[in-house]
């Protein structure tokens, strides 16, 4: 077994609140999927364990046999029980090291950087720990309260050049700013409100696909 192909280019990252409630994230997240999201990431820091396989499982369950491959935020002690196909972590989490070391060597393994500190202690770890790196936030955004302050394009084209892995990059991209993220060089974007606030999750994933590949 060899971990999944693991594209970034539309990266939908859900929030249950956004999404309807708990029964509704994962027809969400098919519908952007059959818009052209390319990796859903399944995150709920309010509910518990439980709760949180029972959402995860439904996603996984929704996007059978679309190729896209679903990660956990967070709760890699999850994966195994909710289907999944790796995890997403952050500096404040666990240890990547530990992280792979739970997940084993075919699942895939994200992890957060909002600095080229952050980038270069990813780097000094062992060879295969991670797949890919989310970097941001890089607009100014409102879905994660705690999250740290936007830090801009050139600063994004910064850690994308520092980094060995493909990035993703997250945090206040809209259908209008989207494009922008082209010219610096990151391999996708991760949403939450673009799509999960919306009325047609399939239509604003779709929009969102256009208007970056317009800009690539």
């Amino acid at each position: 077994m060899s971990r999944p192909a693991c594209d970034l280019t539309l990266y939908l990252v859900t929030d249950t609140a956004m999404c309807g409630g708990p029964h509704r994230v994962a027809d969400v997240a098919r519908a952007a999927v059959d818009g052209g999201a390319t990796l859903v990431q399944v995150r709920d820091p309010r509910c518990d364990d439980t709760e949180f396989v029972t959402i995860a499982r439904s996603v996984v369950d929704a996007l059978d046999g679309t190729g896209v491959p679903v990660l956990l935020n967070d709760r890699v002690h999850l994966v195994e029980a909710a289907g999944a196909d790796g995890a997403h972590v952050g500096q404040t989490d666990l240890d990547p090291v530990t992280a792979r070391d739970l997940l084993g060597p075919d699942r895939l393994l994200g992890l957060s950087c909002q600095t080229l500190a952050h980038v270069e202690a990813a780097r000094a770890l062992p060879t295969g720990t991670l797949d890919h790196l989310g970097l941001g936030p890089v607009f100014d955004q409102t879905t994660k309260p705690d999250a740290a302050t936007a830090s801009g394009l050139a600063a994004l084209a910064d850690l994308v050049a520092a980094s060995p892995w493909p990035c993703v990059a997250i945090g206040g991209i809209t259908i209008d700013r989207i494009g922008m993220l082209a010219a610096t060089g990151v391999d996708g974007a991760a949403v939450v409100s673009a799509i999960c606030a919306t009325p047609d999750p399939r239509e604003a994933a779709a929009a969102l696909l256009t208007r970056w590949k317009d800009a690539r």
